[in-house]
């Protein structure tokens, strides 16, 4: 196979990487300088251990393509790209500890090897590291978009606490709670890319609404592999949701069909927690009947759209035609 033909067989993440190559190492050299502390060596093997577990980078890479695909040739988007991996890892320790979480990208989480205390305060200091590198850039604008994302996660995380394990949450507020604590940092991380290379008002709208899609349709697929999708796709065990009393999108659409021996199921599983041995495969089977999983995943495919027509007025490059691709690939892995 030629070079052409390898790089259209590679997913579009994988592209996006080697197109990237040179600002991700970059990025990299800025998260390994900045998560280092000389007074507290539990820092940096925390933060290591998370940061170097094989994650996609996914997150920085969109911030990157955002600026690069409006034509800036400056390396401010590198800091904004650590900016948002640091936010990102702060979120996922302290998801672990609420979630009481035993694995993460397949490897055991931080408080599992440490303790909570530890993945909390470590944490903390990315938070506090993010909003260091962000203040570099000099950019007001910047530091507000990524200032009310910071914020907006945490509240979408608060109100999953209150919304997870009431079946009375219906999809408008399972929408908020994905809002903010997934496409939040997905539309600030493509937001803050536009705004720094100084596009327009209308690119730098396109690229929020194409993150806050995208990131929409990614959080949907996540909840539907929780139900049935491969460990080493999703990076943790298949039903970690369910054994965690999460209302997720497909759960939600079955409790909205749910006969009254159902919704007893449902109240007793996810409502009072009194799970049993044969519970999970009873809920796939409650879900494979009322169709959930399909109507998740017809939503997730019209989020992916919706990313891809966000990217229409922006400029046509290869660039552009790999965030489209990113969209289409993020559902395929529910197909």
């Amino acid at each position: 196979m030629d070079g052409a033909g390898e790089t259209q067989a590679k997913a579009p993440q994988d592209r996006l990487a080697d197109w990237l190559a040179e600002d991700m190492v970059a990025v990299n050299t800025l998260i390994r300088e900045r998560m280092a502390s000389e007074h507290a060596p539990r820092i940096p093997e925390v933060t290591a251990h998370l940061v170097e577990a094989g994650g996609k980078r996914l997150r920085p890479m969109l911030t990157l393509a955002a600026a690069r695909l409006l034509g800036y040739a400056g390396t401010d988007h590198q800091k904004l790209a650590a900016t948002v991996e640091f936010i990102h890892t702060a979120t996922l320790l302290h998801d672990d500890v609420v979630d009481e979480s035993q694995r993460r990208r397949g490897r055991p989480t931080a408080n599992l090897l440490w303790d909570n205390k530890s993945s909390v305060l470590v944490g903390d200091y990315l938070f506090a590291r993010s909003f260091q590198l962000m203040v570099e850039t000099g950019s007001l604008r910047v530091l507000d978009i990524l200032a009310n994302a910071s914020a907006t996660i945490a509240e979408g995380e608060v109100l999953q606490l209150t919304a997870a394990q009431d079946l009375a949450t219906d999809e408008g507020i399972y929408l908020k709670v994905v809002r903010g604590k997934t496409a939040a940092l997905f539309s600030a991380a493509t937001e803050s890319g536009g705004v720094i290379a100084g596009g327009n008002e209308a690119q730098v709208r396109a690229l929020f609404d194409y993150g806050d899609a995208l990131g929409i349709a990614f959080q949907i697929v996540d909840d539907i592999l929780d139900y049935g999708g491969q460990d080493a796709v999703i990076g943790k065990n298949t039903g970690d949701d369910f054994r965690e009393r999460k209302l997720t999108l497909p759960v939600i659409k079955a409790v909205a069909k749910a006969t009254a021996e159902e919704r007893a199921f449902w109240v007793r599983t996810i409502e009072k927690g009194d799970q049993r041995d044969g519970d999970l495969a009873e809920a796939m089977a409650i879900l494979a009947r009322h169709g959930a999983i399909a109507e998740a995943r017809a939503e997730a495919l019209a989020w992916a759209d919706r990313a891809r027509q966000a990217l229409a007025m922006l400029p046509d490059q290869a660039l552009r035609g790999m965030l489209s691709d990113l969209a289409d690939y993020v559902v395929a892995r529910v197909a």
